[in-house]
């Protein structure tokens, strides 16, 4: 349960607040004022504060100071008079999270502590992702422990300023859940939070999803459409994979950053904009610099400040801490009582060079905890990419067998041309004479195990480009296609 300390020097009203949580499930203490709130911060283990503006001893604005200096993740709600109002927008910008005015009612009580607690939470899953901040002085690794609070740190001090930020690193790092931590945790965080995967969206529709198009702009064009940036007005408008836009919407990007104004596609209007922009990228946007792909000046109008975050390998003492985090949640999803891994499932994760990063990670806890009977997750139940299986080397023709299912990676049916100078596809099975479990025996599950892992292979092979793997891996694109769905794989992972 969530922990709550309500610090006003009216008892009557910290009585109702106090009431109003507890009987809303969760833990309530009282400080009569500042200085009992700092002492009991410091001495006990709070995830919120609610906290009155004037009281003797220690004002509430000194001791939300104090609380930050703390520890920076704790949220804290200032309870304010109408006529001190001023004095609670202030707070918010030395890092409350938001205000309730005078007199309290329940109902808008609870519903901002739920909502605050959300945002908290979204800062704990984003500092699982561990960033790096780069600082003036060097590159800062955020770790566990007392160096987990640095992390929230970071939060803090972006949250407060409405200049862009640019989040770089490989897929799988957790690049959105930080764009939704700095939205969720700012000035911003009524408004909406919004996504554009540019790399997802045909570059003649792309100019229409940024800024929108009126009626017969273009062939299809039925009706007036807002785009994304006029949808988020107000809110953050989260860019992602900047560094697969053409040379010509980055232009038209590039003006619409520096004017907060653009015009939609078929219209003689302009309409303007107050957005915050966070952009990613696992892409070297200096090398694409370099080549001509990337403009320079859009470069430098994101790259106010950057986040790195490093991959998976780079960082596996932090293994362990996201592998509880993930058997915590499908436990909860799965509805079993795994508590661990085992000693010898721990060097099998510790051990791998985590490629796909904390995605890969989470899928191949779900995928033990689909396979694992017991209560402690077993070598036996980890993919074979992890437990050191054989290599098989294979080309588009080694993939038949007798199966007559066109929809079957395993079918000797196909609609593709091989070509057998491409080099070949490394795909994990399990090794030759390995004893086997009979109570596991299933030969579509392993049947299945082996297209997953032959896919992700062949994607990797070819970079994750859609055509290229389904020429060269002679698999009909629409059954490439419908696979990938079935497995859950993203292709631009392996780009």
């Amino acid at each position: 349960m969530f922990r709550v300390l309500v610090v006003d020097d009216a008892e009557d009203l910290r009585m109702s607040v106090s009431t109003a949580l507890s009987e809303n499930h969760y833990l309530v203490d009282q400080a009569k004022d500042g200085e009992e709130a700092v002492n009991r911060v410091r001495a006990g283990n709070y995830q919120l504060v609610l906290l009155d503006v004037n009281m003797p001893k220690m004002s509430g604005m000194e001791a939300l100071k104090e609380i930050k200096a703390h520890d920076p993740s704790i949220i804290v709600i200032i309870l304010t008079a109408f006529s001190n109002v001023r004095d609670a927008v202030e707070a918010t910008k030395e890092g409350a999270y938001n205000y309730l005015e005078k007199p309290i009612k329940a109902e808008n009580l609870v519903y901002l502590v739920d909502k605050a607690l959300k945002a908290q939470h979204l800062v704990r899953n984003m500092s699982l992702s561990a960033p790096v901040f780069r600082l003036p002085n060097g590159t800062d690794f955020i770790g566990q422990s007392n160096e987990m609070k640095r992390i929230f740190g970071v939060i803090d001090k972006l949250s407060r300023v409405e200049t862009a930020v640019l989040i770089r690193g490989e897929s799988g790092t957790g690049k959105e859940l930080v764009a939704q931590a700095l939205h969720h945790n700012s000035p911003r965080k009524d408004n909406r939070f919004v996504t554009i995967n540019c790399s997802a969206i045909p570059e003649n529709l792309i100019e229409s999803e940024f800024f929108g198009h009126e009626k017969g702009a273009f062939t299809g064009a039925d009706g007036r459409k807002i785009g994304k940036f006029q949808y988020a007005d107000g809110g953050t408008l989260f860019l992602d994979e900047i560094g697969d836009i053409s040379a010509g919407m980055q232009v038209k990007l590039l003006r619409a950053l520096q004017e907060k104004r653009f015009t939609p596609v078929g219209a003689n209007r302009e309409v303007e904009v107050n957005v915050r922009i966070v952009a990613a990228t696992n892409r070297n946007l200096e090398e694409m610099i370099k080549k001509g792909e990337f403009r320079e000046d859009l470069f430098y109008r994101l790259n106010v400040l950057p986040i790195h975050l490093p991959p998976l390998r780079e960082r596996k003492n932090d293994i362990a801490a996201l592998a509880t985090y993930f058997i915590e949640k499908f436990n909860h999803q799965h509805h079993k009582k795994i508590t661990n891994l085992s000693k010898e499932s721990m060097e099998l994760l510790k051990a791998h060079a985590w490629p796909g990063n904390i995605r890969e990670l989470e899928n191949v806890i779900e995928h033990a905890f689909v396979i694992e009977s017991g209560t402690e997750i077993t070598p036996s139940s980890l993919p074979d990419t992890l437990t050191g299986g054989r290599s098989l080397h294979t080309t588009a023709q080694d993939t038949s067998t007798s199966e007559t299912d066109d929809d079957d990676l395993l079918s000797d049916e196909s609609d593709g041309d091989g070509d057998e100078s491409i080099a070949t596809i490394q795909v994990t099975a399990g090794p030759v004479g390995a004893a086997i479990d009979i109570n596991r025996l299933d030969f579509q599950a392993s049947k299945e195990e082996f297209e997953r892992q032959f896919l992700i292979s062949a994607l990797k092979a070819f970079k994750g480009r859609i055509n290229q793997t389904a020429l060269h891996a002679n698999i009909p694109k629409k059954t490439l296609l419908r696979k990938l769905q079935k497995y859950g794989i993203t292709a631009r992972d392996y780009n």
